[in-house]
C-alpha cells in the first residue's frame, strides 16, 4: 500500500516529505517507509518489556514538479500518482501567492478530468467493437462505465460511489478521482488551530499542517526537546502522527497486534480481513497451514490488565477462518505446515 505526496509548486510538499520521511532519508530519494504510530503497544511494552518494539509501515513517494499558478498539475504528475492506492496532496495556505481554495478545486479538476477522457476512450472503443460484433464488448463494463462518465460530468468524484469503484471490471483502469485523498492545507505557524477547512466527504479528508514547523519538529530528536518547543509554540502534539494515521485509514487498513517477550509488534491489515488472511501477513506459511487464532480484544485486554488474567476471566477467544479480524485485536496464531 503506497501513498503519492504531489501538489503544486511552492505547495512546501518537499518540506512534508522530509517531515515524514526524516532528513535522512529524504535527501537520499523520493521515496520511504514511515512508522505508523500505535499507542496501543505501550501497555504491552509494559508488561512484557521486549526485546525488539516494530511497528507497521507505509510508503511515502513524493512526486516531483507540479503545476504553478493558472495552470493544471500537468500530465506527467497525474501519470505518476497514477500507478498509487492513496494520494496526499499539499496546498499553499501559508505563502499568501496562491489561493489554496483554488488549487484544491483545481486538482479535483484534474483528477475528473484526467478520468473523463479515459472513459471517452475506452468507450469510443467499445462502440466500434460493437459494430463489428455484440459479443465484442462486457456489458457489465460498459454499464460500469455509463455510470462513472454520469457522475464525473456532474462533476462529482468516482470516490463518491465506493461500490462502483470496487466493481472487478473497474479496478484495472486505476481511476484518479476514484483513490482516496488526503488534503494538508500548508498553513503558517501563527494559523495553527484556527483555519477553517473544508468538510470531508467520501474517501476525501482535509487537515491543516504546517509543513515547515512538522519538518523542524521531525528534526529534533530528543522527545523533551521536541516537547519543550511545541509547548513554546502553545502546541500539545505533532500533527503529523495524525497525518499518518490519516493515510493508513484512507488505504483502508487496520492494525493486528502480537505480543511476547522477544517483541511486541502491530501489524498492517485491511479492513475487513479474515483470521487466515492477517496470519498470512505475518507469513504465508501461517495462512497455509492456519488451525485458530487466539484473540483477546484491545478492551478487554485492558479491563483484564495481562493475558492470564483475560484468560481466566474467558476473555480469550479461540477463532476460526470464519473471524473477522478487528481493529486493535492481539492474536496468537495456530498453524500447521
Amino acid at each position: 500500500m503506497k501513498t503519492a505526496i504531489f501538489g503544486f509548486s511552492g505547495s512546501g510538499k518537499s518540506d512534508m516529505f522530509a517531515a515524514l520521511a526524516g532528513e535522512k532519508a529524504a535527501t537520499a530519494g523520493n521515496r520511504a517507509m514511515v512508522k505508523v504510530p500505535e499507542p496501543r503497544l505501550d501497555p504491552l511494552i509494559k508488561l512484557f518489556q521486549p526485546k525488539k518494539i516494530t511497528l507497521s509501515e507505509i510508503e511515502y513517494l513524493d512526486v516531483p514538479g507540479g503545476g504553478g499558478k493558472g495552470h493544471g498539475l500537468g500530465e506527467r504528475v497525474l501519470n505518476d500518482i497514477r500507478p498509487y492506492d492513496c494520494l496526499l496532496c499539499v496546498l499553499d495556505a501559508f505563502s499568501g501567492l496562491a489561493d489554496p481554495k483554488q488549487q484544491h478545486g483545481a486538482v479535483e479538476a484534474d483528477l475528473l478530468v484526467s478520468d473523463l477522457a479515459v472513459i471517452e476512450k475506452r468507450m469510443e472503443r467499445m462502440a466500434s467493437d460493437k459494430k463489428k460484433n455484440k459479443d465484442l464488448v462486457d456489458t457489465k463494463e460498459e454499464e460500469c462505465l455509463a455510470k462513472a462518465r454520469a457522475l464525473l460530468e456532474d462533476e462529482k468524484p468516482l470516490r463518491v460511489d465506493p461500490d462502483l469503484c470496487n466493481e472487478p471490471t473497474m479496478r484495472g483502469y486505476r481511476f484518479l478521482s476514484a483513490k482516496p485523498i488526503l488534503y494538508t492545507w500548508n498553513i503558517a505557524e501563527i494559523d495553527m488551530g484556527k483555519y477553517e477547512l473544508p468538510a470531508d466527504g467520501l474517501g476525501q479528508r482535509h487537515m491543516a499542517v504546517s509543513a515547515r514547523l512538522e519538518r523542524e519538529l521531525a528534526a529534533i530528536a530528543d522527545p523533551e526537546e521536541r516537547a519543550m518547543f511545541l509547548t513554546d509554540l502553545g502546541l500539545t502534539e505533532s500533527a503529523l502522527d495524525m497525518v499518518i494515521s490519516r493515510t493508513y485509514k484512507l488505504l483502508g487498513l487496520m492494525s493486528f497486534l502480537t505480543a511476547g517477550d522477544k517483541e511486541v509488534r502491530s501489524w498492517p491489515v485491511r479492513v475487513g480481513a479474515t483470521a487466515p488472511e492477517a496470519a498470512g501477513v505475518i507469513h504465508t506459511d501461517f495462512q497455509k497451514g492456519f488451525i485458530r487464532a487466539e484473540v483477546i480484544g484491545y478492551a478487554d485486554f485492558l479491563r483484564a490488565g495481562d493475558f492470564k488474567k483475560a484468560k481466566e476471566l474467558g476473555l480469550a477467544r479461540l477463532e476460526g477462518k470464519d473471524y473477522y479480524v478487528q481493529d486493535g485485536d492481539i492474536i496468537e496464531f495456530r498453524f500447521n505446515v
